[in-house]
């Protein structure tokens, strides 16, 4: 599968090469290292073994889902100020609310696009694009690919979409193959006898006014140290291979362990168990003498020796040593975060419990901050380009007037204690320097009118009481 995995991807570029006269710029050994990420992002490290025993616990998801996490954890995308920002609004709200899960995706993979497709967004792992031109750190060309199988003839469809910017114009070029089968790219085809002939594609279009990608990227932060000149960034955890094998070993010969440790009572058949003499003989299974007895699954029955003297009892309890080896996976744990970017311990089971202040988030988790800080960068970066290609979609298609609008990103403070923070807001109201209502629907989910209005009638009551006691 490997073998042919790669074929195709060559078969791809070659195409990009001969069609578009441009290279991708990412090598086959990078493109099978990222591969290899992503099996053990879903759970299908190499390292398996049914006959040592060695499973997955799948702590590369794990990793990437708690980036994902915290980086967007209630995370707010606001475009306001006209008619055009209320259309990017809706246009983008869909990919504002599956961030965390594009994100994830992102941090397992190391690079991922999110690209308009007229409807809604494309989200675009490293199989489906090849990067062919960057400015810097901007990418400024790429060829997408897009793949469909028709049923009926077992044919497949390639659509492969070059973006580009050359002296001052982008251009979109769409080329299409036809083969016949998924490893078989095939020959060129006019668009007419393709699945996309609806959608009305041109082979080649200049679009004006513009002078950044029609499409958005998210790439971890950390550098590419596989590929040192290379465009794409490296899985989150890419650095934590070696432990997170280390880590499956250890929680595997943990499990393994814990599962022999079975408490077994050995006793005489014959002699010990009830009926046991009437047995009749040694073709008896004692299982269901255990059973027909009522006594617990760790009794077992076994051959007695015949005399009354040498009567079979013994007891097996076996040692765990699961604390020696619960020190060990800390360890691997505490290692594996610290290299994908967390504060040390920040996975440590048995660590860190109780309620801490923000000076002591801020202080402890001073890596993990960064790290956050960092990946929310790359997703504003991401969604920038993307909100930008859906601005210059509306300009083309005459969607929305074409007016000024501003994006805000509202990103959860981390190192805020919700019990202290709101305890000092009930001290400004105390102090008279905000009003009641405004804590209420910071603090207790109300609205401005609702706050306001039970305010208002506490206030009635309370002068009503007044009145009351002076008459």
């Amino acid at each position: 599968m490997s073998a042919v995995k790669n074929w195709v991807r060559s078969m791809l570029d070659t195409k990009a090469r001969e069609i578009f006269g441009t290279d991708t710029a990412a090598s086959d050994a990078l493109n099978d290292y990222l591969d290899h990420c992503l099996k053990i992002y879903q759970g299908k490290p190499d390292w398996l073994d049914a006959d040592e025993h060695i499973d997955t616990v799948n702590y590369a998801e794990t990793i990437c889902s708690e980036v994902a996490r915290l980086a967007t954890m209630n995370a707010e995308v606001t475009i306001t100020g006209s008619a055009r920002a209320a259309w990017l609004q809706k246009a983008a709200q869909g990919t504002v609310d599956t961030m965390r899960k594009w994100c994830e995706l992102g941090c397992a993979a190391g690079t991922v696009i999110l690209k308009p497709n007229g409807t809604s967004t494309d989200l675009l792992l490293p199989d489906r694009f090849r990067i062919t031109e960057m400015d810097g750190e901007t990418v400024t060309g790429a060829v997408f690919i897009d793949r469909r199988h028709e049923r009926e003839s077992g044919r497949w469809y390639t659509r492969m979409e070059y973006h580009r910017i050359h002296d001052g114009e982008y251009t979109i070029s769409n080329r299409y193959f036809v083969g016949s089968g998924k490893n078989d790219i095939g020959r060129m085809v006019p668009l007419e006898v393709t699945p996309w002939v609806d959608d009305a594609l041109a082979d080649d279009v200049t679009v004006e006014g513009v002078d950044r990608p029609l499409f958005g990227v998210f790439r971890t932060p950390r550098a590419n140290n596989k590929e040192l000149d290379s465009p794409l960034g490296l899985p989150i955890f890419s650095s934590a291979l070696r432990e997170l094998h280390d880590l499956d070993v250890a929680y595997s010969r943990n499990a393994k362990e814990i599962l022999d440790s079975k408490r077994l009572t050995l006793i005489d058949a014959d002699r010990l168990l009830p009926f046991g003499g009437q047995s009749g003989g040694t073709g008896v299974n004692k299982d269901r003498l255990v059973s027909a007895a009522g006594l617990p699954d760790f009794i077992k029955a076994v051959e007695g020796s015949g005399s009354v003297d040498k009567e079979v009892y013994h007891e097996i309890n076996p040692n765990l040593s699961t604390d020696k080896r619960l020190e060990g996976i800390n360890a691997l744990l505490s290692q594996i975060g610290f290299k994908c970017g967390f504060s040390n311990g920040y996975f440590v089971f048995n660590e860190k419990t109780g309620m801490v202040t923000a000076t002591q988030v801020e202080s402890d988790d001073r890596r993990t901050l960064q790290l956050v800080t960092d990946v929310r960068k790359a997703l504003q970066s991401c969604l920038d380009g993307l909100i930008y290609a859906l601005d210059k979609f509306a300009d083309a298609y005459g969607l929305a007037p074409r007016e000024a609008f501003e994006v805000a990103y509202d990103f959860e403070d981390l190192t805020i204690n919700p019990e202290e923070d709101k305890a000092r807001w009930w001290g400004y109201v105390l102090q008279k320097k905000v009003p009641v209502w405004m804590y209420f629907t910071k603090f207790e989910g109300m609205s401005e009118e609702e706050a306001k209005r039970m305010v208002a009638e506490a206030e009635s009551t309370k002068n009503e009481q007044l009145y009351a006691d002076e008459e």
